[in-house]
This record gives structure tokens, C-alpha cells and sequence, in this order.
């Protein structure tokens, strides 16, 4: 499917890439959401948090959205409390699923969360299709959340016909590119802060659980990590499964997954978006005809502020609302 035109245009006085991603995660008013939490236990005895939006009861029939969040994000992360307050408003059964150890309290296990957990991923969305089987269900993620949703739709091909719709917002559908770039210039502020709680996590598990150390020196290694290639090297990857981070970048990027999608699917990216270099954007020919791509000139990583001043951050929930309601 062709590159569709963006009704998205940035406020004059929010100027490029890395202010359209800071101001509104930092510094634009958001709105208050009373969620109510439940918690969900795993397969292998661990557990996830789910966040609603909705508190109230809704018709069994009511549209059910899940949101899944970004690279240490949560339902409090900005697009998450903008999109979730925007569908309950409308009285959708709107929710936030925190990956594991994202909901403000450790996991279980050894084992965290990364990229390409698609299979986590087909155990939440069936559990909501069997839970609500009256209602249409829509999904959608936010970065690394994006990539594990598409990664997910294309494996699945039609068995993922159950979900009505899905979207991906500023997600790093090729790992390796998405890495690199926040490895060069001023995206090492990002990384930094990334690695702030990435770092602090891990070394919690390793004395929850020392025999996940691969050596004597493990320790010192991730405290030493400053950059993701080097706490996937050492972390994220080893844990999950995978060799290295190149083998982890490269099987759990989405990418490779997209021409295989087959239900209707928006892939949100803006060209100016510092954690995803354009030149690794998807094109017209690398997905399939139920793809639909999106990617206006400016919005920065996931901001997609609006006028008037102070600024606006609802954008992606009304974009979203239009794609799902049109299938």
C-alpha cells in the first residue's frame, strides 16, 4: 500500500526532531487517568499488570484497545495517559499492558522483557479475545511495543484475524538502525537515561539471581555498559535466548515480518524521529497490501504535539481512532 498523506503538522514553536520528542514527555500538560489494575498471572509463574482506563463496567460489546508501551515505559509515560484518556472518554475498554517489570514492581523470574516477545505478545491479545468475544479488539504499540505488534501480526498471518486492527507509533522496526542511532551524537542522552533503569533493574536481578552471571566480571560489565549494543551484549540477549545482541536485533526486529501482515495495519513514523533513522523506514514494496504507512515530516520520537500553546499531545489517540473505525 502506497505512503498515505499526514493530517500531522507540528506548532510552529516546536522546532525539530529532538524538542517535538523532550517537550511533550517532559513538559506539556497531560491529562489525569484513574486506572484500575489487574494483575495477570504467566504461564511459567511469573506475572504481568494491566492497567485500565475505564473503571466503570462497559457493554460487552464496547471496543477494547490495548496499548502496548515503549522501552521502560508504563501507563503514566505520556502517549499512554493522552491515548488511553482519549478512548475512555469515548467509552472504549481501554487498557495499558505493562511488560514485565514495567509496572513498578520487579517480575518473578530471571527474565525481563525485549523486543520481539511476540509470543508474550499472542498470550495477552487471545486472553482479551476469549475474555471480551462480542467485542472488536484493536491493539497497538509504542516503539519497542510497536515492533514486538508487528512482529507479532506478520508471524501470525491471518491466525491474527481475531484483532481487528493494529498500529505501530514511532516503532524501530529494524533493531540494528534504531541501536545504532541512539549510539551516535546527542541520542547518548537518551541511551543514558534509558540505561539508568535498564542497569539498576539488571543488577537487582543478578543478586535476586546469581547464577545468571555469566563470569566473574559480570557485574562489572553492566555497570559499565553505556551503550545498548553493550547491555544487549551482555543482558538482554544471553537472557532471552539469543547469542549477542546482533543475533537478538536481527530476529526480533519486525521489519522482515511486515509483507507477511495481513490485517489491517498503520505503521506511524515520523521522518524526523532521532531514535528512527528514515532511511530505515519501511517502503511501499516491503510490506503488504494491508500495511498502511504513515510517516509525516515531523513529530519526533512518539511526540506528535499539537497547537495551540502550551501544546496538545492527543494526536496519536485521534489518528488511531480514525484508522480503527474505518475497519
Amino acid at each position: 500500500m502506497p505512503i498515505v498523506n499526514s493530517s500531522y503538522v507540528a506548532p510552529w514553536w516546536l522546532p525539530g526532531g529532538h524538542l517535538q520528542t523532550v517537550v511533550p514527555a517532559r513538559l506539556m500538560p497531560l491529562p489525569h487517568v484513574d486506572y484500575r489494575r489487574e494483575r495477570w498471572d504467566t504461564h511459567d509463574g511469573d506475572f504481568i499488570d494491566v492497567d485500565f482506563a475505564l473503571p466503570v463496567p462497559a457493554p460487552a460489546d464496547a471496543p477494547v484497545f490495548v496499548l502496548f508501551h515503549g522501552l521502560e515505559g508504563d501507563s503514566q509515560s505520556h502517549y499512554a495517559r493522552s491515548t488511553m484518556r482519549w478512548f475512555a472518554d469515548r467509552q472504549w475498554r481501554a487498557m495499558v499492558v505493562h511488560f514485565r517489570g514495567c509496572s513498578g514492581e520487579p517480575n518473578r523470574l530471571a527474565r525481563a522483557y525485549h523486543s520481539g516477545d511476540s509470543d508474550e505478545g499472542d498470550w495477552i491479545l487471545r486472553a482479551l479475545h476469549a475474555r471480551w468475544p462480542a467485542a472488536r479488539l484493536y491493539a497497538a504499540g509504542v516503539s519497542l511495543g510497536g515492533n514486538m505488534l508487528a512482529k507479532w501480526a506478520g508471524e501470525r498471518g491471518h491466525e491474527a484475524s481475531f484483532v481487528t486492527a493494529a498500529a505501530s507509533i514511532g516503532s524501530p522496526l529494524d533493531l540494528a538502525a534504531g541501536g545504532a542511532a541512539l549510539g551516535r551524537g546527542i541520542n547518548r542522552v537518551y541511551t543514558k537515561a534509558f540505561l539508568m533503569t535498564l542497569r539498576r533493574k539488571a543488577l537487582r536481578k543478578l543478586i535476586e539471581f546469581p547464577e545468571i552471571a555469566r563470569d566473574a566480571q559480570y557485574s562489572a560489565r553492566l555497570r559499565a555498559s553505556r551503550t545498548l549494543y553493550e547491555f544487549d551484549n551482555e543482558y538482554t540477549a544471553p537472557l532471552h535466548g539469543f547469542r549477542d545482541t546482533d543475533d537478538y536485533w536481527d530476529r526480533a526486529s519486525g521489519k522482515r515480518w511486515l509483507p507477511a501482515i495481513r490485517i489491517p495495519y498503520l505503521l506511524l513514523n515520523a521522518i524526523n524521529d532521532p531514535f528512527v533513522p528514515a532511511t530505515s523506514l519501511p517502503t511501499a514494496g516491503e510490506v503488504s497490501s494491508t500495511v498502511e504507512l504513515e510517516q509525516p515530516a515531523e513529530g519526533g520520537h512518539v511526540g506528535f504535539a499539537r497547537a495551540p500553546w502550551p501544546g496538545r499531545t492527543d494526536f496519536i489517540a485521534e489518528r488511531l481512532q480514525q484508522f480503527f473505525l474505518q475497519r
